[in-house]
């Protein structure tokens, strides 16, 4: 099982942002938005500031989709 961030981006096409935008929005580093573009794990720090930052809950901007 893996997690998947495609609701994040989606969401970010609906309110015309780009990832810099949101870096800005959530204050978050360019790593972080780095590991996110990969999929890769990322902290529940980062995921939080995300949600507060878009006004959404965790299951709008991530999904775990089997292997």
């Amino acid at each position: 099982m893996r997690i998947s961030y495609n609701k994040l981006w989606k969401l970010l096409i609906d309110k015309n942002m780009n990832k810099k935008d949101l870096k800005a929005a959530a204050g978050i580093s360019s790593a972080s938005v780095a590991k996110l573009g990969k999929c890769e794990n990322i902290t529940t720090d980062v995921l939080l500031k995300i949600c507060v930052a878009l006004n959404v809950h965790l299951e709008d901007i991530l999904e775990t989709i089997d292997d």
